[in-house]
């Protein structure tokens, strides 16, 4: 299963057990009758109640009598609290307990047996009333009504000493909420009761709305009112220093009914007829602590044949209708659609039907989330129950008296990875691993070994481009906000192709109007976020365009002998070595790979420009993060590039045993050494499209296991096209380790002749053959000549001793010699000093000869 609910409690496991103890405590103390263990026939009554921001769980449950106890479940400690007893039959509507736990509030209705419990009947009241309870003391009655009410005590972000003031929010069923100041004093030591019970502040906070849902971790109010039949969703914060702010006003393209009424996460609803679940439209709101915000729409079902929902990206100025088949008329749906908030992922689950993991942090392409339908085992891995899904990933069956915490199974995905068949499904599950997944060096390895062995088997996306382009986003990403706005996320710019059993309507919608002007936090991300979607045209996403430029234009002047600022390219080359020295701190393995062996000034020059511009790209969009920390994430991401490009080369080194032996050609080729050499040309493949740097040694490595593994056109078809790159290291070793065979030959002057001028006058000197001295000859020549004029001659040539008649070559040996006895100083340079016009006559009569077959 993708998704897995772990239990973080259970009332039959963490509560039974202990009431039970209770009840054994009672009677063997004598008690008769009303302790809290008195429930062995009607523990069907016990269920839960609230889940307070700390954690803490509130149940009720009734005995033989009908009394009803309320009870509390530290997370922390793992131990139950009675907290009171009601010595009376009536059902709790909603219940809430201060962080302090001194204060019970709750609301409680009488039913006749006849009564249904979603209808008061006439003449009952719906009590609401304010208990004390450190001790026991004291009852207030808030409020006696005809419509129900639910409870809510505010818990301040700061928890570390007592707070004179509670604060509680009394939602009414006639669409008012009201905010309750409650002062409490200490008598007799430890003793709180209520300050002034008689007359209890109080303030509207919201009215005339239609829809509310409470976060209880972050201490928010949404709510949906209708101006003119239109749906304005708005949000209100409230502070620990007693006062709370409509933060903002967004219009929803929604339809909701002036005379309905929807809590979400008000403590557990067992007032909704769950029969009828399906039938009524679902909406919640999602947030998490990068600034997204998200609204989730599902209307009432009007076909048994599909099923439409929509979720509003605020955060990125857009929303995305989705339709998805249900398969057959005769598959009935029973059950309501269930959103569950797992941090950067929405999960949409329709028991029995699909479940659609949706990408809420890069929501643009549908192929970065993950749809599957009834076809896949994963669409009945959740409780087909009602699910309530709480901040932190949190996960409430309240039928089954179940808290459970969502987590990512690694080990099904990965499975899914080497499984799945569809190019959507494999981009989808990859960047939800990646970004959500514990243990990322495990991880990635275990991806590298996917790759390795499927890398043909994607056709709509570059495999290894998106996995070095997605991984090495993630481990940069949780070092400030703003990240996802200017590194990109996936190699991949559009998806045109379709999703097999879903279809979607994208549209632009207007962005939340934000009430206040100074933020923090969260609300400082989403205005962030917002102010991105309003102003950034075009995207602030970095790309190497520059880095290719200036590069080329710095290749191009080295091959013609020009050089702008040593100062400027010495601080290219120190940028580079810096990320060879932090990519090495950071992996102190040995590798078995050669790379990193050489110099390599053409991937060097590429890796300290990437440096530059990555790091002047950032200072400019990043405000107020220093400049010494920027650097280093610099460093951090491109290290991280060419990390996983080595370790993509290590994992095929290691699995197919190759051994440093291989950089020798006097031997053949393995079947292993044409794997090798067929993954570092995707590598190859994938890294030129986006101008990322390689490790120094890549192309030496690659143009060796080139030579061993293709026929010679092939080879030279590499080269001429670029595929192959002849370096210096590379050539050097062909020259020294094969002898001068025939076939040798051939191989030697073939690449010869196609090496920059540079390094062939380097290589010719390492081969002692009339071809080389022929080729050392010629550039000689050409370099004498390039701007030599004509002067006068004397008729007569002298002739020195064994010299050979024949007057042409005799002629031109005369010019060069004068040529070099006139401008010696200027044309000595190290490693020619052997080269004169001699050299250039012996070389010349040699291939005469060889060429008349003398």
């Amino acid at each position: 299963m993708a998704l897995r609910l772990v239990s973080d409690f259970d009332l039959l496991k963490d509560v039974l057990p202990w009431l039970r103890s209770q009840r054994a405590a009672s009677a063997a103390a004598g008690a008769r009758g009303g302790g809290p263990g008195v429930l062995e026939n009607n523990y069907e009554s016990l269920r839960i109640l609230n889940v307070e921001r700390n954690g803490n769980i509130i149940y009720t449950y009734k005995d033989d009598k009908g009394n009803v106890f309320f009870g509390l479940y530290d997370c922390r400690t793992r131990q139950n609290e009675h907290l009171y007893t009601f010595e009376k039959d009536l059902h709790v509507v909603s219940c809430s307990v201060n962080s302090e736990r001194t204060l019970l509030a709750a609301s409680l209705v009488h039913f006749t047996k006849e009564g249904r419990k979603n209808e008061l009947q006439p003449g009952s009241k719906c009590l609401t009333l304010l208990i004390e309870i450190h001790p026991v003391n004291n009852v207030k009655v808030l409020k006696a009504v005809d419509s129900y009410i639910w409870v809510q005590f505010l818990y301040p972000h700061v928890e570390s000493r007592p707070l004179p003031e509670n604060h509680l929010l009394l939602i009414s069923e006639e669409k008012y909420i009201e905010k309750f100041h409650i002062r409490v004093i200490q008598e007799d030591g430890n003793r709180v009761v209520l300050k002034d019970s008689g007359h209890l502040p109080r303030e509207r906070v919201v009215e005339d709305f239609v829809w509310a849902q409470w976060d209880m971790s972050e201490q928010r109010l949404y709510y949906i009112d209708l101006k003119k039949s239109r749906s304005v969703l708005k949000c209100i914060q409230f502070s620990a220093d007693e006062k709370f702010n409509l933060m903002f006003e967004a219009p929803l393209d929604i339809t909701l009914s002036d005379s309905g009424f929807k809590l979400v996460n008000f403590g557990c609803d067992d007032l909704q007829d769950q029969e009828n679940l399906s039938k009524h439209l679902t909406l919640c709101v999602f947030t998490n602590h990068t600034g997204t915000l998200c609204v989730c729409y599902s209307p009432k079902f009007d076909s048994w044949e599909k099923i439409t929902y929509s979720v509003f990206y605020f955060h990125k100025g857009h929303s995305k209708t989705f339709t998805a088949a249900l398969g057959s008329v005769d598959s009935h749906v029973t059950k309501g659609l269930t959103f569950l908030n797992l941090e950067y992922y929405v999960a949409v689950y329709l028991p029995g039907h699909f479940f659609h993991l949706l990408n809420i942090q890069h929501p643009d392409l549908i192929c970065h989330s993950l749809f599957l339908t009834g076809n896949n085992e994963v669409v009945d891995m959740l409780p087909h129950g009602p699910l309530q899904s709480l901040s932190g990933s949190l996960v409430l069956d309240w039928c089954s008296g179940k808290l459970y915490r969502a987590v990512l199974n690694q080990s099904y995905l990965l499975q899914f990875l080497w499984n799945t068949q569809l190019d959507c499904e494999k981009m989808a599950v990859l960047h939800y691993v990646l970004s959500c997944g514990r243990d990322p060096r495990f991880l990635e390895a275990k991806i590298i070994q996917w790759i390795s062995e499927s890398i043909s088997a994607c056709h709509s996306f570059d495999l290894i481009q998106e996995f070095i382009i997605a991984s090495s986003y993630w481990s940069i990403y949780p070092e400030t906000s703003n990240m996802d706005k200017l590194l990109p996320y996936s190699s991949v710019l559009a998806w045109n192709t379709e999703i097999p059993g879903i279809t979607l309507v994208t549209e632009e919608i207007a962005l939340p109007f934000m009430k206040v002007h100074s933020f923090k936090g969260y609300w400082e991300k989403l205005n962030s976020n917002l102010e991105y979607v309003k102003y950034s045209k075009p995207r602030l996403l970095y790309n190497n365009s520059m880095v290719q430029r200036e590069w080329h234009s710095l290749i191009s002047e080295e091959k013609t002998g020009r050089r702008r600022s040593m100062v400027y390219v010495r601080n290219i080359l120190d940028n580079a070595m810096k990320v060879i020295s932090n990519l090495e701190a950071r992996n102190l393995e040995p590798r078995l790979t050669p790379l990193f062996q050489e110099e390599d000034n053409h991937q060097r020059l590429l890796m300290g420009l990437m440096v530059s511009e990555l790091k002047d790209h950032l200072l400019r969009h990043l405000q107020g993060v220093e400049k010494k920390k920027i650097e280093q994430m610099v460093l951090d991401y491109i290290s991280k590039l060419l990390d996983l490009i080595c370790q993509i080369l290590e994992t095929s080194w290691r699995k197919h045993h190759l051994h440093p032996r291989v950089l020798h050609f006097s031997r053949r080729a393995s079947a292993a050494e044409f794997t090798v050499f067929h993954i570092m040309t995707r590598i190859l493949e994938a890294t030129t499209s986006l101008f990322l740097p390689l490790p120094p040694g890549f192309h030496t490595l690659h143009t060796i296991l080139g030579v061993h593994c293709l026929p010679l056109h092939n080879l030279l078809h590499y080269i001429d096209n670029g595929v192959l790159l002849l370096t210096e290291t590379a050539v050097t070793r062909l020259m020294k380790d094969l002898d001068n065979s025939e076939k040798n030959e051939k191989l030697k002057f073939s690449i010869i002749v196609r090496l920059p001028p540079l390094i062939g006058q380097k290589i010719c000197r390492l081969w002692d053959h009339p071809m080389s001295s022929n080729i050392i000859s010629r550039n000689h020549v050409k370099r004498l000549l390039v701007n030599y004029k004509k002067q006068p001659q004397s008729s007569m040539i002298d002739k020195s001793p064994g010299s050979v008649e024949f007057l042409p070559l005799n002629y031109f040996i005369e010019i060069l010699t004068d040529i070099e006895s006139s401008n010696q100083a200027l044309y000595a340079f190290e490693g020619h000093d052997n080269v004169d016009a001699k050299f250039v006559e012996e070389a010349a009569l040699k291939h005469t000869t060889m060429l008349l077959g003398l």
